[in-house]
């Protein structure tokens, strides 16, 4: 990436977002960083400062004028928009039998309706020849339990990726998808160290390490690179073979049930 480009990365606060600035900072690209909350914004300003100009903005991606302030922002500050990034996520969903509207209207403004409507925003403004990135989930390609509607708005998103895909490469602009697998980030903190948890993902991946958000950054960069210029419509499973293999590890097969464990 040599030429200056100019990005929006949602959810840029902590995780994945963070470490995805981080990286195009490095390239010399300009970035508005949103997230719900100012301050880390501003440290990640800070820290970057000497790299590269950093725009944060502190906004609800569910907020309706969401879209239009962060690609106004890009426009007016940087004088151009290249790339999207819709990150910005939360996590803990439940099965469908426990999940109330109000959960379930949650869960899809998030992780399906604000991203829609940032893409929609961004394409107006977005130069010929840019990059969209969308985070989907394991849990969109495999049925995993407690799901609920976290992995029906995820699912949507790769339905909304694949058209945009058809519907705005020709004017050379690439829609991706990246679907990581548990990441040891904020968002899954809470479930670390449970015993049934780590049954149901460490024990099930090959690569004997955990991922970590730097990993799909590094998978994010990348499709927003020229070395992904002729990648489109795709979806990058950054899971460690968890959701492409039937695996299981030594340890799992030889432990004894979860209820022995107690």
């Amino acid at each position: 990436m040599t030429e200056r480009r100019v990005a929006i990365v949602t959810g840029a606060g902590s995780g994945i977002g963070r470490a995805l600035t981080h990286m195009l900072a490095a390239d010399g690209c300009a970035v508005v960083a949103l997230g719900r909350s100012l301050a880390p914004l501003e440290t990640l300003r800070e820290e970057l400062a000497e790299r590269a100009e950093i725009a944060p903005l502190a906004a609800d991606v569910t907020e309706d004028d969401a879209p239009a302030r962060a690609a106004a922002l890009a426009v007016e500050r940087f004088g151009r928009l290249d790339w999207l990034v819709n990150n910005a996520g939360v996590g803990k969903p439940l099965p469908v039998d426990e999940t109330t509207d109000e959960i379930l209207d949650f869960f899809l403004n998030v992780h399906l309706r604000a991203p829609f409507r940032f893409c929609r925003e961004a394409l107006a403004r977005m130069a010929d020849g840019g990059a969209i990135v969308n985070l989907a989930s394991s849990f969109a390609l495999i049925g995993g339990l407690r799901g609920g509607a976290y992995s029906a708005a995820k699912s949507g998103i790769i339905g909304l990726s694949k058209h945009m895909a058809a519907q705005y490469g020709p004017r050379g602009i690439r829609t991706n998808v990246v679907a990581p697998g548990v990441l040891e980030t904020p968002m899954t903190a809470y479930a670390w160290d449970n015993a049934r948890f780590q049954r149901m993902n460490f024990d099930m991946t090959p690569l004997n390490r955990t991922g970590t958000a730097e990993d799909a950054a590094h998978a994010i960069h990348f499709l927003l690179s020229d070395a992904a210029r002729f990648i489109n419509g795709q979806i990058l499973a950054v899971d460690g073979g968890w959701t492409s293999t039937k695996f299981l590890a030594e340890s799992a097969i030889t432990a004894r049930a979860l209820d022995d464990l107690r």
